[in-house]
């Protein structure tokens, strides 16, 4: 891999960019934690009841806090890297310069990763205007991270299925097969003990499943060895998928 510290002036330019819209964008980030905390954590949550002696809303914060990180980074370098890609031609004009194909592609999948990293922190933060708190402050910081690493494993598979794709339509198989079905069937919203057992091993083969494991634990303050596994398999896809969106992209980029 031809990664420099010029990946930072990748991610430096979509930052100026990214600051013409920062009202709006912001605004929307802020829109989808409210809808998602407000209809699913207080609406269905009145019928639903208590989780382990709290409320609903204390189970479903973790999990919708990754699965924002996930919908967000996966966006940006699906419909934003296609946009600069074939639209704007953004990377011909970038690789034309000292900037390496692998530093373009790294400096939008570390962009991706941030955006997502917004997304969940405002997630949070309404979460705790709302009385539902973190275990700790160093609770706190560990979701941090981990919405670092969830953004930037779902960025760089995002970016893979960018290579690929010949249009914006294309994008579709990878959202309804794959993101659509990890929102509904990794613990985000309800437990999985009630699931087929065939399901449950489904699930385990779903990175969103071990990022919302690790969330809910960090979040309420239960961390156990069992959680290693979870992270280990974050680590490992996040690296394998890193190393195929900067190939992958670098192919398609250098013809």
């Amino acid at each position: 891999m031809n990664l420099s510290y010029r990946i930072y002036y990748i991610f430096l330019r979509n930052l100026y960019s990214y600051k013409r819209f920062v009202v709006p964008t912001f605004l929307v980030s802020l829109v989808e934690p409210l809808f998602y905390l407000v209809t699913f954590g207080i609406g269905m949550g009145a019928y639903i009841g208590y989780f382990g002696g709290k409320p609903y809303l204390y189970f479903l914060v973790p999990g919708v806090l990754v699965s924002s990180v996930m919908m967000t980074s996966s966006f940006e370098c699906l419909y934003g890297t296609f946009v600069k890609m074939i639209h704007e031609k953004l990377y011909d004009s970038l690789i034309a310069t000292p900037v390496s194909a692998e530093d373009a592609v790294a400096g939008d999948i570390a962009w991706g990763a941030f955006r997502g990293l917004i997304s969940g922190t405002l997630m949070m933060t309404v979460a705790m205007v709302m009385g539902v708190l973190p275990a700790s402050v160093l609770s706190a910081a560990l979701l941090l991270a981990l919405m670092v690493l969830v953004g930037v494993m779902f960025a760089s598979l995002a970016m893979i299925v960018t290579s690929f794709s010949p249009s914006f339509d294309f994008f579709n198989y990878y959202t309804e097969l794959i993101i659509t079905p990890m929102l509904f069937f990794s613990g985000v919203f309800f437990p999985l003990d009630k699931f087929p057992p065939w399901m449950k091993t489904l699930s385990e083969f779903m990175p969103l499943t071990h990022a919302v494991k690790i969330s809910r634990a960090v979040y309420s303050g239960t961390l156990s060895s069992g959680l290693i596994w979870s992270l280990l398999v974050i680590v490992v896809l996040e690296a394998i998928a890193f190393t195929i969106g900067l190939k992958s992209m670098k192919r398609r980029l250098i013809k």
